[in-house]
């Protein structure tokens, strides 16, 4: 396990060097620059020039170099152009904090909900509760999240506006729209998909022969379930939650644009119309580094359910 651990750390600056390379192409050769919006203020031509010059926005390949050499030496990841007097390592700082609390609490949503009704739909196959997860599940992964976070959005509203005035706390109003309404959009896609793979995962091992094995010995249904099933069934939820949990715990930009939350994505999204290369860069690379760690530490969890798999 060490060993897979420091190969994949050594893995880690060519990942990023090629996901550095790639975003810095596609970022350079789109047109235009946060010196030239064309919408609010621009500083005077003499301000912008200078402030190509100071910025390497002139030359790609001065860019990269003081970008990188900034980057590696002091790990700064540049100013804001979009942010007046930000830096960039300050705005990753403050989004990330919101977006990874956002994200944990969609991610325990997502796996007590798609555990729960995976669970149920395998103790009850072809029951009417069965049939009403699977078409929950087909609805959670078939609905993008902006259309889930509007509809969730709407409902609320129109449940606080049939409420007698003063009768939502101001506190909960913004207890929901802030945290739970957007966790529970954020949550639903990866709860459909698991609660599909522990479905799936229970009923292919509780037809195999160590389980009618335990079930001779004595083991009820729900015993064996518990007690064995579950913990090999799980090793395809695994392979899901890796890139899953990376995603939602660096915020999905939709739904932080939907609910108007100041979370990376937002941040991203604004970067991204604005073209501000160093906090889309900065976004990417941070991303970038969250995916392979959860990678990692999906592959660990593996072997700490079957260690029969080697690493």
């Amino acid at each position: 396990m060490t060993h897979l651990i420091f190969w994949r750390m050594m893995q880690l600056p060519a990942i990023l060097g090629v996901i550095f390379l790639v975003t810095f192409l596609l970022v350079w050769v789109v047109p235009g620059n946060p010196l030239e919006a064309p919408e609010g203020q621009r500083p005077p031509p003499e301000i912008a020039a200078a402030m190509q010059r100071q910025y390497n926005l002139h030359s790609p390949t001065a860019f990269a170099q003081s970008y990188l050499s900034d980057l590696l030496l002091r790990g700064d990841f540049g100013p804001s152009l979009q942010y007046r007097d930000q830096r960039v390592n300050d705005i990753l700082a403050d989004g990330l904090a919101v977006s990874a609390s956002l994200g944990v609490l969609a991610m325990i949503i997502a796996i007590f909900l798609g555990s729960a009704a995976g669970i149920i739909g395998a103790l009850r196959p072809g029951s009417a509760l069965d049939f009403s997860s699977l078409a929950i599940a087909l609805i959670g992964i078939s609905l993008p999240a902006f259309v889930t976070g509007s509809i969730l959005l709407v409902g609320f509203v129109a449940i606080v506006l049939a409420l007698p005035p003063g009768t939502i706390d101001p506190n909960l109003d913004q207890l929901m729209t802030r945290w739970i309404l957007p966790a529970i959009t954020l949550g639903v896609a990866p709860a459909a998909y698991i609660a599909r793979l522990v479905r799936l995962g229970l009923a292919d091992v509780m037809s195999s022969d160590f389980i009618r094995t335990a079930r001779a010995k004595g083991l009820s249904q729900r015993q064996a379930l518990f007690k064995h099933a579950l913990k090999v069934a799980y090793l395809p939820v695994l392979s899901f939650l890796g890139p899953a949990a990376a995603a939602v715990m660096t915020g999905s930009f939709v739904v932080e644009e939907v609910f108007n939350i100041p979370g990376i994505g937002e941040h991203f999204v604004n970067a991204v119309r604005n073209k501000d290369q160093f906090l889309i860069l900065g976004v990417v690379l941070v991303y970038s580094v969250i995916l392979v760690v959860f990678n990692l530490m999906v592959d660990v969890a593996y072997v700490w359910l079957d260690p029969r798999i080697e690493l």
